[in-house]
Order: structure tokens, then C-alpha cells, then sequence
């Protein structure tokens, strides 16, 4: 039978929640009710347990207790069970195939810009859906809206990612970055910053309603910085969800696909169900441009690792080659590619 803690269930209560894109209000009760048990002195959490107080904690409530509670006598959640059910099958179909063969995820984020959870929890996520390697990419400077990480702030991150990584021999947590592509084209951090990282996302956040002359050149000189690895979300649309509709911005695709190509930068298929982004019809011209891909999913939240489902779908129905998709890639080969240009 399994033996499980009350905290280690209401962290995978939320994980499942999340992959199922639960409302993020539900999601935070049982994912600040972990963290605030976790908070306690020694001993409090049995003690609590044995006298029934939980509910006097904090950030925990009657559900979230009932869970814990649950979990003291030895039994696997109720809650648990049902979700663990209906999370037994893939989120999207078509791709599982693709989906078997991904290694990683190069886009996500943490607690440290917009994510929602530290960056061990995404670490434990990405563990868990099988990956090998995970690009914490949280953003850059400018992006103040998302609370975007200074050089400072970057440098103090790449301390905690080398500790993170001396706890696991079999899977890396890679120090990244989705950098901000400027008005100019230019790169939102410093060349000394860039340099240190493994991989960097350049992904256009603001001006989206600029004429397509305009956004064309924006994208291209990004897409030459030697220091750019992937073209994140290119569209930046949005097609469903809270954030509401956005129309995809106007570039001309073949120069920027053939940019893209030609610079050896791989076009991002964004896994975000409320994303999807490139459409169909712009994947079709980025393969006939010959460019490389990297299924992501732009994860804020440790369950939204599982969205590869969906970008895996999309890739497959659109007919793009398992070897052109970088994620794929063992970890030396995406080293070497990623750090080629530089």
C-alpha cells in the first residue's frame, strides 16, 4: 500500500490541478497549504496532526486538512486518487509517439519572474514527466510586469541552479533566459549575462500591433544576435483564456523563417493550450524554410510541464521530423548547438 506525507499530496493534488488548468485560485489553496505546513517548526505538523488543529494554521483549510489527515492514516487521498485517474491519459492524442522522444523542455518559469511555484517544485515536475534537462527561463529586465530578472537578480539565480544541480546525477536544470527582444532588435540583457547561460528564449512582449516592416526587422535582428537560441511564442497570440483574445502580430514570415534558418535559431512550437502558437499555417513555412524546432510549454506552474501533450500534437499533425526538433537532442548535442554561435 502507499505510504505517503500530507504536504508531498497536496503538492501533487496541485500538479495534477494545474496540468488540468484548474482555476489558479483552487490550485493556490492546496499549493500555499503545502508550503505553509512545510513552514512549521519541528514536530508541529504531528502534533497538529494528533490534536486536530491543522485549520489553525494559515493558508490551511478545512479541504486541504482533510487531505493531510487523510494522509496521516496511511491512506492515498481520496482527491488524489480521483485526479491521478483522470490524469492517467495524454492531454492531447497524435503525438505520444514525438511526446516519448522529448528530453527536455527549454522555456519555463519560476517563482523568481511570473511562475507560480520555487524553482525546486518545477524541478520535481520536470522529474516527473521523464525530462532529462529543463531551461529555467524566467525574464529579463525590462519585462517589469512579470517581474523581470536584473543581471544582479540572474547572477544570484545562477548560484542556486549549480547547488540544485549537485543534488541530481540524472537530470540538469539549465540556467536560461527569455530575453526580451527590444524595439531595436536588441537582446534585454547584458552580453556578459547571456554568456553564462545554456539557453536563451528571445521573445517579443511589447509593440505587438506594430506594422509587419517594422516587427519583421525587430524579429530578424534578434533572431542574428549570436547569443539567440529559439524564437519564443512568434505570434504572440492568444486564441482562449482569462487574458481574453489577441490577435497574432504582422511580420513577414518567409524573411523571418528564413532568418531563423539560415542563423541556425529554432522556432518555438508553444505548448500553451490558450497559445498555439505558431499557427498551422506558419509551421508549414517555417518546415519549408528548413528551420529546426523546440516543442515548449512556456510552463508557470509545475503541471503545465505537461502541456508538451498539446505542442506534441500540433508538431505531428503538421509533419515535422522528430530530428528536426532540438529538445529531442541529448543533452551534449543541445550544448553544442546551443552554445555553437557564441
Amino acid at each position: 500500500m502507499e505510504r505517503m506525507d500530507g504536504i508531498s499530496a497536496l503538492s501533487e493534488i496541485a500538479y495534477w490541478m494545474e496540468r488540468q488548468r484548474a482555476e489558479t485560485r483552487r490550485v493556490e489553496a492546496y499549493r500555499k497549504a503545502a508550503w505553509a505546513l512545510a513552514a512549521l517548526p519541528d514536530g508541529e505538523l504531528e502534533e497538529r496532526i494528533a490534536a486536530s488543529t491543522l485549520t489553525e494554521v494559515p493558508s490551511v483549510g478545512k479541504s486541504t486538512s482533510a487531505v493531510v489527515m487523510e494522509s496521516s492514516r496511511g491512506v492515498t487521498p481520496q482527491k488524489l486518487v480521483e485526479l491521478r485517474q483522470r490524469g492517467s491519459a495524454p492531454l492531447a492524442t497524435g503525438g505520444e509517439e514525438l511526446r516519448s522522444q522529448l528530453k527536455g523542455d527549454l522555456h519555463s518559469h519560476s517563482n523568481w519572474s511570473d511562475g507560480g511555484s520555487p524553482i525546486e517544485e518545477m524541478v520535481e515536475a520536470a522529474r516527473r514527466v521523464g525530462h532529462a534537462y529543463l531551461a529555467l527561463t524566467d525574464h529579463s529586465p525590462r519585462l517589469t510586469i512579470a517581474r523581470g530578472l536584473t543581471a544582479e537578480r540572474l547572477t544570484e539565480q545562477l548560484g542556486v541552479i549549480a547547488e540544485l544541480n549537485v543534488a541530481h546525477d540524472d537530470f540538469r536544470l539549465l540556467p536560461a533566459i527569455e530575453v526580451d527582444i527590444l524595439e531595436d532588435g536588441g537582446l534585454d540583457q547584458t552580453p556578459d549575462m547571456l554568456r553564462q547561460l545554456d539557453v536563451v528564449v528571445a521573445s517579443v512582449h511589447s509593440k505587438l500591433r506594430s506594422d509587419a516592416e517594422t516587427m519583421t526587422l525587430r524579429m530578424v535582428r534578434a533572431i542574428a544576435n549570436p547569443f539567440a537560441n529559439v524564437l519564443g511564442h512568434c505570434t504572440g497570440r492568444l486564441v482562449e483564456g482569462s487574458r481574453g483574445i489577441r490577435p497574432e502580430s504582422q511580420f513577414d514570415a518567409e524573411v523571418v523563417f528564413a532568418a531563423c534558418a539560415q542563423f541556425d535559431v529554432a522556432v518555438e512550437i508553444n505548448s500553451r493550450p490558450e497559445r498555439r502558437d505558431p499557427p498551422s499555417r506558419l509551421i508549414a513555412v517555417a518546415v519549408e524554410a528548413g528551420c529546426s524546432f523546440s516543442i515548449d510549454t512556456d510552463a508557470h506552474a509545475p503541471g503545465q510541464l505537461a502541456f508538451q501533450d498539446y505542442g506534441c500534437a500540433r508538431a505531428a499533425a503538421n509533419g515535422i521530423p522528430a530530428e528536426r526538433i532540438v529538445n529531442t537532442w541529448p543533452l551534449d548535442r543541445l550544448l553544442e548547438w546551443t552554445h555553437a554561435k557564441r
